[in-house]
């Protein structure tokens, strides 16, 4: 089971943002991610809790932060419930439903959900669908991004051979660009995310798709 730590980055700046501890494993369902972030003073930040499905579709979502929580999940698309935490029993939760292919955030996770979803071979680019939810306050927001894996390159290491893929990801409204590096279900690097511990290596995605 990977577990490590990212450090977050303002992209544009590069300010330090906090941190992310992480674990994440394949399970029953498919694939599960939890974390917790971390501002720079130690303080906690905010929680993921994501589960795909065997198809690396969102079976199961919980985000928390700011005082907000969202719960969501594949629904005819993905559909979600967002409380203030003011609101323990939900009177005012706003319940929300999108035709999107999946879910998008700060956390790494999305990132490999995504590329998980996709399912690209080399070379091959696809738009994708997703509902974001930014903090501190997790508002949902639907947005395109286009997807292109660029290279798949082996690199040897003491565990073994890595597969190492780079993606560059556009917000197709702002067209805003970005490379992410990931090896199976860990982000190695990505605008604003930069791996700094990793206390096993990473699980292995099937890799017939890369021919």
């Amino acid at each position: 089971m990977p577990n490590g730590r990212y450090s977050l980055h303002d992209t544009h700046d590069h300010v330090l943002l906090g941190e992310e501890r992480f674990s994440c494993a394949p399970g029953p369902a498919g694939w599960r991610y939890v974390s917790k972030t971390y501002g720079p003073d130690g303080s906690t930040l905010g929680t993921t809790d994501l589960t795909l499905d065997s198809r690396s579709r969102p079976l199961r979502l919980e985000l928390r932060a700011g005082g907000w929580q969202v719960r969501g999940g594949a629904v005819d698309g993905v559909a979600w419930v967002r409380t203030d935490a003011a609101d323990p029993a939900g009177e005012h939760a706003a319940e929300g439903h999108d035709r999107a292919h999946g879910f998008t955030g700060s956390s790494p996770a999305f990132l490999i959900a995504t590329a998980r979803l996709l399912r690209l071979e080399p070379g091959a680019k696809a738009r994708v669908r997703l509902v974001a939810f930014t903090e501190p306050v997790l508002a949902p927001r639907t947005l395109d991004q286009g997807w292109l894996l660029e290279t798949v390159a082996t690199h040897e290491t003491d565990s073994g051979p890595l597969l190492v893929e780079q993606y560059q990801v556009a917000d197709l409204e702002t067209g805003e660009q970005q490379i992410v590096h990931l090896a199976g279900d860990v982000v190695l690097s990505a605008a604003g995310i930069e791996l700094e511990e990793l206390a096993s290596p990473p699980n292995q995605w099937p890799t017939e798709y890369y021919g």
